[in-house]
């Protein structure tokens, strides 16, 4: 096929064609699925695709019309250009050529998980996006539980116009990022059941501090988009790196989150296809992962992040999309990109240290008692509440 490449034929060097985010799912099939990571499968529809869609429809030229000289603090002018483009790319027909490999592909797919029509996520891979110098992660758009060849047309349709957005372009605009150079390819991926389940965001690295040695997992009930886009408090917990890999069971600490909704699959016909639901006392009151599960994500991360540093061929944490699937138990990675917070921090601004002199001796001596006590105080707290160290 010449403008899909399933997940299988895809890696790392795949990024101009298939973007960052779809190149990275490739990389972890080829790499990673061998010693155990398990990654839905799926395909992707290249950006070659993207601009024969634009230059079939002769919508391209009209889109350079649109953007020209546009500013990016002009909000209420990016608004009218960004629908108006929108508007052209869903009124651009799809080749008929690129329309039927498309389906050839999801039949595929299907086929190969034993379903008529297999349940999908739709999701964006801008060809600047993922990168450790341009972030464009949360630009474009995703869509869950998207079934059969109508919806699957729809939603790739949307995920192409939402490089368009009014943020998308200001975000490109802001940052001197030519529009036409930056091409969308879509990702078709296999859900995972964790409307039944759960899912999250979890980093090898602490967020928070850059520390190396600890794995940060978060995790709610339902699908992951609430976790992703911050709308809920989700559980957190806490591994050290070292001793997990001496095979003992280190979550230095737990975290419970209030989790006050969910969100699952709408019914069909629904005008959208997932919705939010509200938990039940007992999901909120409760963790909404295992300590196994905890401990596989952990591990799951520390492979994932020396497989891209040893690629990279330098330190690389990775900031990670998990999924569990409430039927079958499994838990799945789903996304992996360079995490591009702390890693992007020089030395100087991930230390910084301020210098204090005391006029009088005895206020420091005072100062360095109370801080002691206080250092006393908050471990003690901390192995009484969250502290599990179980060999």
């Amino acid at each position: 096929m010449r403008y899909i490449k399933f997940f299988k034929e895809l890696n790392n060097k795949n990024v101009n064609l298939v973007g960052g985010k779809n190149a990275s799912i490739g990389e972890m099939f080829q790499e990673l699925v061998p010693i155990g990571i398990k990654v839905p499968d799926g395909f992707a529809i290249t950006s070659e695709a993207y601009w024969y869609l634009l230059e079939q429809g002769g919508a391209k030229q009209k889109i350079i019309e649109l953007l020209e000289n546009v500013d990016a603090t002009e909000i209420d002018v990016l608004k009218i250009r960004s629908k108006q483009i929108r508007e052209l790319i869903f009124g651009t027909p799809f080749p008929s050529d690129l329309r039927d490999e498309i389906f050839q592909a999801y039949e595929i797919l299907s086929q190969q998980y034993n379903m008529k029509e297999a349940d999908v996520a739709v999701r964006s891979s801008a060809t600047a996006e993922d990168l450790p110098d341009a972030s464009f992660a949360g630009q474009q758009d995703t869509y869950l539980n998207i079934k059969g060849k109508t919806e699957l047309i729809h939603y790739i349709k949307s995920c192409l116009a939402s490089l368009f957005t009014d943020r998308a372009i200001s975000y490109r605009a802001s940052r001197g990022f030519d529009h036409l150079k930056v091409a969308l390819s879509v990702g078709v991926q296999k859900m995972v059941r964790a409307d039944k389940g759960s899912a999250g965001v979890m980093f090898s690295i602490d967020t928070e501090t850059g520390f190396k040695d600890a794995v940060f997992i978060t995790s709610a009930w339902g699908l992951g988009e609430n976790v992703v886009g911050g709308t809920i408090n989700p559980d957190e917990f806490y591994v050290f790196k070292p001793t997990l890999e001496q095979n003992k069971r280190p979550i230095i600490k737990r975290q419970l989150g209030n989790k006050t909704q969910k969100m699952v699959y709408a019914p069909r016909g629904s005008e959208h296809p997932t919705r939010n639901i509200k938990t039940t006392k007992k999901e909120w009151q409760s963790f909404s992962l295992s300590d196994e599960d905890v401990l596989i994500l952990a591990k799951y991360a520390i492979e994932i992040e020396k497989h891209y540093s040893k690629e990279a061929k330098q330190y690389r944490p990775m900031d990670i999309e998990w999924a569990k699937d409430g039927d079958s138990g499994e838990i799945f990675i789903v996304q992996a990109r360079p995490e591009t917070v702390q890693s992007q921090k020089s030395k100087e601004e991930s230390q910084v240290f301020e210098k204090f002199k005391f006029k009088n001796p005895n206020e420091k001596k005072k100062l360095s008692y109370k801080a002691e006590r206080l250092a006393v105080k908050l471990a003690q707290e901390k192995c009484a509440s969250s502290m599990t160290w179980n060999t």
